[in-house]
């Protein structure tokens, strides 16, 4: 089997006598390789050959393995060399975040046809952007040109009925609890059909907006 580039670059550097991948932090990726199956020093050492010592070493870095080693640890682990020398990743650490909007306290964006309230407005840099609309459009004729703004977004039905026009779809109708994922970049417009105008919730990616 043909060495991959990966492969080529190791015996390059092996026979170069430079540190091996030095900068990956191959020994705290083989530290977490360990770990994750819950292996001890011991179990590595018998399953590839290498002393504890020599493990040990090259966990906390005091040592760069060479080329023969780090083939003693791809078959002994049963592992391949890019799962080796792929860098860790940091763990992410939640933020914590939350934004309570009490009822009727969202920030409100009225138009001609909808009136939008603009919920969790404290937040800044969010990765989705939630909205309560008051669909006040009865006629598709009432939308000079149709909306349309980067990214996704997902609708929900609250209250009444409305007729969801789509750039590439005949209307849909939809009522109370429906729901629909759509790519928001496709023209669109509500209209409500019932007789109390239509609550609609919305969540769509950070884009232009309405």
């Amino acid at each position: 089997m043909a060495a991959t580039n990966d492969q080529e670059a190791a015996v390059r550097i092996a026979s170069g006598r430079k540190a091996f991948v030095e900068p990956l932090r191959l020994g705290e990726r083989l530290k977490e390789i360990r770990l994750a199956n819950r292996w001890t020093l011991g179990d590595v050492s018998t399953r590839t050959g290498l002393a504890r010592s020599t493990l040990s070493k090259i966990e906390n870095d005091q040592i760069s393995p060479t080329f023969a080693a780090v083939q003693k640890l791809i078959v002994g682990l049963g592992i391949d060399l890019p799962q080796l020398l792929t860098p860790t990743k940091p763990q992410r650490q939640s933020r914590g975040r939350r934004d309570r909007t009490a009822l009727g306290d969202g920030k409100l964006h009225p138009t001609p046809t909808y009136e939008h309230e603009l919920l969790s407005c404290q937040l800044a840099q969010k990765r989705m952007i939630p909205f309560k609309t008051i669909v006040r459009a009865r006629h598709f004729g009432e939308f000079q040109e149709w909306i349309r703004h980067d990214g996704e977004e997902f609708l929900m039905v609250l209250e009444g009925d409305i007729l969801l026009y789509s750039e590439f779809y005949e209307p849909l109708a939809m009522s109370a609890g429906d729901s629909l994922y759509f790519d928001s970049d496709m023209g669109h417009a509500l209209v409500s059909t019932s007789d109390q105008d239509a609550v609609v919730l919305s969540v769509c990616t950070p884009g232009d907006g309405y």
